[in-house]
């Protein structure tokens, strides 16, 4: 997921709203490339609430173009990668490292495809606002993660959305700001939803752009001080 400038309003004439697999589809050509304040933001936490991967066993649910799955495997993980997204994962079956991981074509809406009880770590990095059915997929991740291990979901904070943002990118092609489908769930209902299913919240925080950031980011200034990233992690 990335940020754009709020110029524009959800269903403006310069806004081109999309089914989320259609929106990443296309997204995929520049995914890369983009500076973004919130996987800055996000990748420190996300590598801190996992601790030490060596010779673990993860799921990266959502994965991508591999940010995640690649760093995971290079740190000595075994790493399982779904996304639903062809263009996503042909992007990152092209990376270096990638053939240490095992990348499948998955829709999150649908039962995972992974045996219960065999995942050291479940990784859920900027998906679950794209998520309608938030029990039905913290259910599958509580499946799948074997009774010792860690489940780490990072999400776009929902206060981003009382300013007008949600996932979105500029389409190279057609000029347009360009929005794959999110949900707009509150801080309520990731927590709700993780613990209808049994999970136990093992540690919730909130993260807002600072100076450092923006220094070195500068699309990231104009959101100095606003919660932009909320991590949840979570045990079986």
């Amino acid at each position: 997921m990335a940020l754009r400038p709020e110029k524009d309003t959800p269903g403006s004439d310069a806004t081109e709203i999309l089914a989320t697999r259609a929106g990443y589809d296309r997204w995929a050509a520049i995914y890369d490339g983009e500076d973004n304040p919130l996987v800055a933001l996000e990748e420190p936490q996300m590598a801190a609430a996992l601790g030490s991967v060596a010779g673990l066993t993860v799921a990266d649910i959502g994965c991508g173009t591999g940010r995640h799955a690649l760093h995971l495997a290079a740190a000595g993980a075994r790493v399982t990668a779904l996304d639903f997204s062809e263009e996503m994962l042909r992007k990152a079956r092209a990376k270096p490292g990638a053939a240490a991981v095992t990348f499948v074509v998955h829709d999150l809406a649908e039962p995972l495809p992974l045996a219960a009880a065999t995942f050291d770590r479940v990784v859920c990095g900027l998906v679950v606002e794209h998520i309608r059915d938030l029990r039905g997929l913290f259910g599958e991740m509580r499946r799948i993660c074997r009774p010792e291990g860690l489940i780490v979901v990072s999400a776009m904070h929902p206060a981003m959305m009382l300013r007008g943002i949600t996932a979105r990118f500029t389409d190279p092609q057609t000029g347009r700001d360009t929005r794959p489908q999110s949900h707009p769930h509150q801080i309520a209902d990731f927590i709700m939803a993780g613990l209808a299913v049994g999970l136990r919240l093992d540690q919730v925080s909130e993260h807002a752009v600072d100076e450092a950031l923006a220094g070195r980011m500068e699309r990231a200034r104009r959101y100095v001080g606003w919660p932009m990233l909320l991590m949840l992690r979570w045990r079986p």
